[in-house]
């Protein structure tokens, strides 16, 4: 609720602080006097427009500081979370200053701040219905809101909130999944034609290695082989090793007798050398023998090994890595397979959340046609005391194109209104009368008093053109709002001030050769004489009083 409001300077407010109560909070005096600055004034703290002609005559800036109270869990608190402001305690303290030139500075807890961000919190804190206001709930935007608030579907939006965002998350999956499908279809075709390469190319790991040696053999097989030739030559023939070795081992043999042990060792190494040396010859033959070659050969091995070389620059990787590159191909092709099953997964799975949103949806839908035709029954029911018998109101719910659908459900809200027999319904905002349409704010509130989470609610003009027992309806239902929320009300309407729990009287004085606004809150003999004059005017009579005095009895009984 607005605790205190302090002026400084606007038009002919030169200081003003005031303090608010709970309740219906009433404010009269003559035309003229400045109800409607307060208005203004207190416009300014909460982000409206401000004009330098707001400034007083003779000051250069004007200020104002709006102080609120509100729970911990109030939407304002997340606001100033989100901006970063948010401090201990439940009061918000909201200050504009205006320049003469138009420009102003905003701040919020005493920090710098937007206009946009104290018109949002402005936004939470006061609703003020008035022939100038086209906010809160006269924006269709929040007809929705209202409905399902007076419907008490918070649950069940709740829910359907969360199964759209379900739904959302299965489309935006599958939509993923049919791009990648796409993508890898593009593709397909070439990967399958490289493995189909690579599968008849076969590449092995060390193969080049192998490959590069044994075409440097069959190069040199021919030089290899004489070379072998004459190895064998020098080991084998007449005058070769082996032979020599042969023909020593029989003159020691022949010569042992004559010296027992003398040539025991040199027999024995001349044997191991003799065994060696054929072990070599043997070795060499073998090799002369492997390198017997097919022709033919030198040529298959280079061209394999060209192949390879090619594939591994045509993929860009080297000769080694071909065969990972094949198990790469393999496995994303793999993947693009699984990538066409899971997209079946995956669009079965957005018809089952579909199917889920349009459930929860048609129960939400369900239940606000009920409930409008409820709201609009509540809200008629409130029209003749208000002498608005001959208005009709409709709570319009209008079913939407699927691809207009939302976290809120498939259709549209709206309230209209017809205040003329025989006229058709339209929007709110069509009511031409600023007192009528304050009424008609008025019926509307009290109906829905309890679903919205603004907790000051601020009425000007509710009683233009009324009096009577028509203003004595109005003051009854101002009370009755007052019992749930702070109400301030413009009036001039008696009856309407004698049902205010607090009274507070705007007037004008010549202080230093010029007019000034002054505010003060009546105590109970002045809020009867205050009331007597609203009677009787100017010259107030004891049938004022005592009619006065009746009035606020009426309004306490």
């Amino acid at each position: 609720m607005l605790l205190g409001l302090a002026i400084r300077d606007i038009v002919l407010i030169d200081r003003l602080d005031l303090s608010f109560r709970p309740g219906l909070c009433v404010l009269t005096g003559e035309t003229g006097a400045g109800k409607s600055i307060l208005l203004d004034a207190l416009g300014l703290a909460l982000g409206r427009r401000g004009e330098g002609g707001l400034v007083r005559d003779g000051a250069s800036e004007a200020s104002v500081t709006a102080e609120f109270a509100v729970g911990r869990n109030h939407p304002a608190h997340a606001i100033l979370r989100e901006a970063g402001l948010d401090r201990d305690g439940e009061t918000i303290v909201l200050r504009r200053l205006l320049r003469r030139d138009g420009k102003s500075r905003a701040f919020v807890n005493d920090e710098p701040a937007s206009v946009s961000l104290l018109r949002q919190l402005g936004d939470v804190l006061v609703e003020i219905q008035g022939q100038f206001e086209q906010r809160g709930l006269l924006e269709p935007a929040n007809h929705r809101v209202l409905l399902d608030a007076f419907a008490e579907l918070g649950g069940e939006v709740a829910a359907l909130a969360r199964a759209w965002e379900a739904w959302q998350t299965a489309k935006r999956r599958e939509a993923e999944a049919a791009r990648r499908a796409a993508e890898a279809h593009a593709e397909e075709e070439l990967l399958r034609h490289h493995l189909t390469e690579l599968e008849a190319l076969a590449p092995e790991a060390d193969e080049e290695d192998r490959l590069a040696a044994r075409r440097t053999l069959l190069q040199n097989a021919e030089r290899l082989a004489e070379t072998l030739n004459e190895a064998i030559v020098e080991l084998a023939g007449n005058d070769g090793a082996q032979a020599a070795l042969a023909r020593t081992l029989r003159r020691l043999e022949r010569a042992r007798g004559r010296a027992p042990g003398l040539f025991d060792a040199a027999m024995a190494a001349a044997e191991r050398a003799a065994a060696e040396t054929s072990e070599a010859l043997a070795g060499l033959e073998s090799a002369a023998r492997s390198l017997d070659l097919d022709p033919r050969e030198l040529e298959a091995v280079e061209d394999r090994l060209f192949a390879l070389r090619a594939a591994a620059r045509k993929h860009q990787v080297a000769v080694a890595d071909l065969p990972v590159l094949r198990q790469a191909i393999e496995a994303k092709l793999a993947a693009i397979e699984d990538d066409a099953a899971s997209a079946g997964a995956l669009a079965k799975t957005t018809l089952a959340r579909r199917a889920d949103y349009i459930a929860a949806a048609e129960r939400v839908g369900r239940a606000r046609m009920a409930a409008a035709k409820r709201l609009d029954t509540a809200i008629a029911s409130e029209f003749k005391p208000l002498r608005l018998d001959k208005a009709r109101f409709r709570t319009v719910v209008t079913g939407l194109d699927e691809a207009d659908w939302g976290e809120h459900g498939c259709e549209r809200v709206h309230f209209e209104i017809s205040t003329i027999p025989g006229a058709p319904f339209g929007p709110l905002t069509r009511i031409a009368s600023g007192g009528e349409l304050s009424r008609f704010m008025l019926a509307l509130k009290l109906v829905l008093a309890g679903t919205s989470s603004v907790p000051t609610l601020i009425f000007d003009e509710v009683d233009s053109g009324i009096g009577g027992a028509v203003a004595a309806a109005v003051g009854e239902r101002l009370q009755r709002l007052g019992t749930s929320l702070q109400v301030l009300v413009v009036t001039h309407s008696p009856q309407v001030a004698a049902r205010g729990a607090h009274h507070w009287r705007v007037a004008t004085r010549l202080a230093e050769k010029r007019t000034v606004t002054l505010v003060e809150e009546l105590d109970a003999d002045d809020r009867r004489e205050e009331i007597a004059r609203m009677l009787s005017g100017r010259s107030i009579t004891p049938e004022a009083r005592a009619a006065a005095a009746s009035l606020i009895a009426a309004g306490r009984a």
